[in-house]
């Protein structure tokens, strides 16, 4: 099976390419995270990125799924998405946002699903969230409707490929491996990671882990306070953390440099050197 793949503009010669994650705190109102969304995006592109990551549920967020979520979801075609192309084309700008997608309204549920707008404005690719937060005592599948066992969804920016993951599939390294093995060079990861008990020393170490077995770089974009924990970070692929925050909103920007990701693959071909396929698990 063939990834699903969507180039950009492609010059042979761009190897490197400016990303930013954006921390912040969505709410309850849709239109409003949209304003603060397009100041951070603002600031990413003064900062020089071409690829900015924003939060998972940036749409509309709360600490516990209910009714709310349901009521507010709305299709690929609704003015949250559309808002997001607008400002991806105002800063000629590749953004990655969480949204709450709607589903059949038979279907009693949503879709926590990763939308990617181009600088053109329009809908390049998107990525429905795999793994449901059923632990530390939340049930997202009492809400969520799980997304398909699908190929990996990429984009392309320059030379460099990106290929998503949200949150929960952290945990599962075989939802990253499997981006990897599609030729994701970066694992952009929008999250909610619900704050509590070693929460962050759990993310930081599953981010640096993820990255080191893959040899990727990875772009973690969290919620900050009161329903995230913080700490999004951009690492390289030897897992060495570039830059990070605590748990305010703020921008960070790194360079994904392919020149140095060869360089640490020829070092450390483990990715190459991998013995094991990954298949989807047959449903119970």
């Amino acid at each position: 099976m063939q990834p699903e793949s969507v180039s950009a503009h492609h010059d042979p010669k761009v190897l490197a390419v400016a990303v930013a994650v954006v921390q912040f705190a969505p709410g309850t109102d849709p239109s409003a995270n949209l304003r603060t969304l397009r100041e951070h995006v603002r600031a990413a592109s003064e900062r020089g990125a071409k690829v900015v990551v924003a939060p998972e549920y940036s749409m509309f967020a709360v600490t516990r799924l209910d009714e709310r979520v349901m009521a507010v979801a709305e299709p690929l075609t609704g003015p949250f998405v559309t808002g997001l192309g607008d400002i991806a084309g105002e800063f000629g700008v590749y953004l990655v946002a969480g949204m709450v997608e709607r589903v059949a309204p038979e279907a009693g549920r949503i879709r926590n699903t990763l939308v990617v707008l181009g600088p053109d404005g329009n809908l390049v690719t998107k990525y429905r969230k795999v793994h449901l937060y059923d632990a530390f005592g939340h049930l997202e599948s009492d809400v969520v409707e799980p997304g398909a066992i699908e190929a990996p969804a990429t984009f392309t920016v320059g030379d460099v490929t990106f290929g998503m993951q949200t949150c929960f599939d952290l945990r599962f390294p075989e939802g990253c491996r499997r981006v990897a093995a599609a030729g994701a060079q970066v694992l952009v990861l929008p999250a909610q990671w619900i704050p509590g008990p070693a929460k962050v020393d759990q993310w930081t170490t599953l981010l640096r882990a993820r990255a080191i077995e893959n040899t990727v770089y990875v772009a973690a974009a969290d919620q900050c306070a009161p329903r995230g924990a913080g700490a999004s970070m951009i690492i390289d692929p030897t897992g060495a953390v570039l830059t990070e925050l605590g748990d305010e909103p703020g921008v960070l920007t790194a360079d994904i440099d392919l020149e140095q990701l060869a360089a640490v693959r020829r070092t450390n071909p483990s990715l190459a050197l991998r013995r094991f396929a990954i298949t989807a698990r047959a449903p119970e």
